[in-house]
């Protein structure tokens, strides 16, 4: 009679797998919880005592740890000289294990979990039972994945076993199994130290979905979600209409809810290529679109869009004009919701806002060879704190409309510039080579907009006078850049040439 070992936290189906062990032929080996299921079932067991011919000790944290058990799933039954030492213990082989492990996963990410708890759903004899049987996996079935319970029944019932390519391929899903979970471990205990830079990198992340393709159509492409997710994220995100997202639409969307993030006022932020197209703001979500779309009409074609208020009839209808491929919001009144979705493909989506400022996360990139990992860029800055280093000095509403084109800038590429008046921006230049042609492309956009509220925001400091002394020959009232060039006296003087009122922040916001 073959022999499987049950012991599993997440108990869903259970029953019915092991009764088809049972109708196989099996004899089943169980522990604790696991065990009184199945005895309640009707599911004859052994306890896991009977092989081990000792207690559990220690409230369960040693129960499998034992040679009766780790003997029996690692003897290579092809050899003569393991098989012997079986035989003259008295270990029984056993042929499948059926394991999955302690909620450390669901217990850390309770609100008030406390350390105690985690540390008590660490799992010892679970992982080791697991990797012993799959390092064994030519003779033994390692089963840690509910989804698997049918697939292994289906062979077992028809040839008697698993096959050897089946096996296989739980064994190596029982390592990613046991990877993922130590993984976890490892950066809730690391955290618990507060250690920054660990010598090792431990991450974990679960396929969402295999995508279509990739950025274009002939690259292979994977969704995979942090194993803690936060809810403020594309990924959590709840799509009520249209078709599934692409891989560029999921960059373009992310891109768009890091940068709504940064307003409280109701806001509307158009997304084109990671790249704003038009941020707009008002006294209500209307006037807010009618902005971002005032920023940049062509752009917005073909764009993301991330409101920061629940969508409304009349933004909505404002919204139905034109092609848009995603809207994201905290929600859609009834009739708002009914308009948009006449549009089949395009992508409606709802994000819970209230999460928008959980504790930031640790963003990665990846390099050929490696990547780079660093915090997200989210540091709260205050318009009171920076320095006026001009004759001229910012008025009050200057300094709000400065704010605003400062938090905008911080979401385009550089080298990039942005300008803008207090409600709205009116031309975007990123991603140049140089920094005097993102302010004349963003100048260019600007066009017959910029008036006595323009001003204009530039993610770091200006290495010449060049930038200061075009925005000033273009009707530019009021800077800010984060300063600390060797060359900084020169935009200063070039400023107060012109009368500029000038602020530095001392931060840069690279985006590369």
């Amino acid at each position: 009679m073959k022999r499987a070992l049950v012991s599993v936290s997440d108990k869903t189906n259970l029953v019915p797998f092991v009764q088809g062990l049972v109708d196989n032929g099996y004899e089943i080996v169980s522990t604790g919880g696991t065990k009184r299921v199945l005895d309640e079932a009707g599911v004859k067991t052994i306890s896991i005592e009977d092989v081990t011919h000792f207690p559990e000790i220690l409230d369960g944290r040693v129960k499998t740890l034992n040679p009766y058990v780790h003997g029996g799933l690692l003897a290579r039954r092809e050899l003569p000289e393991h098989m012997a030492t079986l035989k003259k213990l008295n270990i029984t082989p056993i042929d499948l294990v059926c394991v999955n492990l302690y909620p450390f996963k669901q217990t850390i990410e309770q609100a008030d979990v406390k350390l105690a708890d985690a540390i008590e759903n660490i799992d010892i004899g679970g992982p080791s039972m697991v990797r012993s049987a799959a390092k064994n996996y030519r003779d033994v079935t390692i089963v840690v994945d509910q989804a698997d319970y049918d697939r292994v029944l289906a062979e077992i019932k028809n040839q008697g076993t698993t096959t050897l390519a089946t096996r296989a391929q739980l064994a190596a899903k029982a390592f990613r199994h046991t990877a993922a979970y130590d993984a976890l471990i490892a950066q809730y205990l690391t955290k618990q130290n507060g250690l920054e830079d660990p010598e090792k990198l431990t991450l974990t992340w679960d396929l969402k979905e295999t995508m279509r393709y990739g950025e274009n159509s002939h690259q292979k492409a994977w969704l995979y979600e942090d194993a803690l997710p936060k809810s403020y994220s594309v990924l959590a995100a709840k799509q009520l209409h249209g078709k599934k997202l692409s891989y560029n639409n999921i960059k373009d969307a992310d891109e768009a809810l890091r940068c709504i993030r940064e307003f409280d006022e109701p806001t509307v932020v158009a997304m084109k290529h990671m790249n704003p197209c038009g941020i707009g703001r008002g006294a209500n979500l209307e006037q807010a679109w009618d902005r971002a779309y005032e920023a940049d009409p062509v752009s917005i074609f073909g764009g993301v869009i991330a409101l920061n208020r629940q969508v409304d009839l009349a933004t909505a209808e404002k919204m139905h004009k034109i092609f848009l491929e995603i809207v994201i919001a905290p929600g859609f009144d009834d009739d708002a919701y009914a308009v948009l979705a006449k549009k089949k493909n395009i992508r409606l989506l709802t994000v819970d806002f209230s999460k928008k400022d959980e504790e930031p996360r640790h963003e990665v990139v990846s390099v050929m060879g490696g990547l780079l990992m660093q915090e997200q860029d989210v540091l709260t800055e205050d318009y009171h704190d920076w320095k006026c280093v001009t004759k001229a000095q910012p008025s009050e509403d200057q300094l709000k409309a400065l704010m605003f084109a400062w938090k905008a800038v911080k979401h385009a590429k550089s080298n990039a510039i942005v300008v803008a008046n207090g409600d709205r921006t009116l031309g975007v230049g990123e991603g140049q080579p140089n920094r005097i042609d993102s302010l004349k492309i963003a100048v260019k956009h600007a066009g017959d907009d910029i008036d006595d509220r323009t001003v204009m925001a530039s993610d770091a400091f200006f290495p010449f006078g060049d930038c200061v002394e075009y925005a000033g020959q273009h009707g530019i009232k009021a800077v800010v850049q984060p300063g600390g060039s060797i060359r900084d006296q020169e935009s200063i003087d070039m400023a107060n040439k012109y009368g500029i009122a000038m602020v530095t922040t001392g931060v840069r916001h690279f985006r590369h």
